[in-house]
């Protein structure tokens, strides 16, 4: 049994993380009503998929999961898409029967749905509370309509208030949702507005995110012939800082430079990515990591369907070297604002390997660079003011060149 890092973050180092078994278990349904036209995830529009076949699919992977990977058992679920709530009912019903099936879920576990504003009714959300799904992640990225017809979302900012309300009403108290920040067209005046909204929704959790023009997607096509109207700079920081003056000043603890929460309610799942401790990943397109190894699953909803029935539907795996695993320790492990600690750092790789052994004159450069500052105890490091603000610049320097 490996040690698990405590709230407080003091557990003792005990074996290294090549040798941990997964306690979190995302999941990824890759349907959609529409294609977002920022969106580079894999994903597809639901209609005419063969949505019951790739559930199919999806236990078989399962099955094959818990059988060549056994664990004792699951701490948190993550179901992301893709939209999981187009699922109709009776799917959503056999879907969540499915992992009870082939996954020993904790009696505290947590178990988070993504969800569209509009997807969820209450038949819908009834299925998924008797199914074990405890929160909800409404992707609600503003409260602005014309900025949502920009964007290429079909809902309203009434739809993401109405929502909520249904999904409180069904008995759900865990709920988040997800606001986006350099839009294009969106002004400062836009922001405040909706985050005044967003709070008026009075929610335990909060996900602030700015834009980032990808490949393969509709903006990037617009961005590459100069006709995607950006924010400069210079009003999208002034967005950041904003958001993390309201959020703060209402109660919310900035955990991690993108999320907020109110004290337990911070998201236990996105943490394991965050401390680079191992997780499964099913579902077409899924990543995954565990016992040293990295994977990708296959993309496309019928090569992946196909692939099931005959194995697990990897498309690519790699074993991570102790160098490269230590760089993803850094650099995920720094967005969480409470920093990085050497006792966590030694539990990983092992009893004796330090943290400034390995990083020293990266540290002493971003300390003194004042984007880093050292915790005395627990012994370790975390992001300055200015460190968050200049977040990937950080992360860069725990890269091997």
């Amino acid at each position: 049994m490996h040690a698990r890092t405590t709230n407080d973050r003091t557990a003792a180092p005990v074996t290294p993380l090549h040798t941990w078994k997964p306690r979190a278990l995302y999941i990824h349904i890759p349907f959609c009503t529409n294609k977002c036209f920022y969106c580079d995830f894999n994903s597809y529009v639901a209609e005419g998929q063969p949505i019951d076949a790739y559930l199919d699919a999806l236990e078989r992977e399962m099955e094959r999961t818990a059988a060549a990977l056994p664990t004792e058992r699951i701490d948190t679920v993550f179901v992301g898409g893709g939209t999981p709530t187009v699922l109709n009912p009776a799917q959503m019903a056999r879907f969540l029967a499915s992992v009870r099936r082939h996954f020993p879920l904790a009696p505290d576990v947590e178990y988070t749905m993504e969800a569209n504003p509009g997807t969820t009714d209450p038949a819908k959300l009834t299925a998924m509370r008797e199914g074990g799904v405890n929160r909800i992640s409404f992707g609600a990225q503003t409260f602005d309509n014309g900025l949502l017809k920009m964007i290429g979302r079909i809902h309203e900012a009434d739809d993401v208030v109405r929502s909520i309300e249904s999904a409180k009403a069904a008995g759900f108290a865990n709920l988040s949702i997800d606001l986006m920040f350099g839009l294009p067209n969106q002004k400062l005046s836009h922001l405040r507005d909706s985050v005044s909204r967003a709070l008026e929704l009075d929610l335990p959790h909060y996900s602030l995110y700015s834009l980032k023009v990808e490949e393969n997607t509709l903006f990037h096509r617009l961005y590459e012939r100069g006709e995607l109207p950006l924010p400069e700079e210079e009003e999208e920081i002034s967005m950041y800082r904003h958001l993390i003056e309201r959020l703060t000043e209402a109660g919310y603890r900035h955990y991690e430079i993108s999320n907020f929460a109110r004290p337990g309610y911070e998201s236990r799942h996105n943490t394991t990515y965050w401390r680079n401790e191992p997780y499964y990943g099913l579902g077409a397109g899924a990543h995954g990591y565990a016992l040293g190894v990295r994977h990708m699953n296959i993309k496309g909803v019928q090569p992946y369907i196909d692939a099931a029935r005959e194995r697990l539907p990897r498309l690519e795996s790699h074993e991570v070297s102790p160098q490269e695993a230590m760089e993803d320790f850094m650099m995920v492990g720094l967005r969480l604002l409470g920093g990085v600690l050497a006792a966590d750092f030694a539990a990983q790789f092992g009893d004796g390997t330090r943290l400034e052994e390995r990083f020293g004159d990266a540290l002493r450069r971003l300390t003194g660079q004042g984007l880093l500052e050292r915790l005395p105890q627990p012994e370790g490091y975390r992001l300055t003011p200015q460190g968050v603000m200049l977040g990937n610049e950080v992360f860069a320097a725990f890269l091997d060149p």
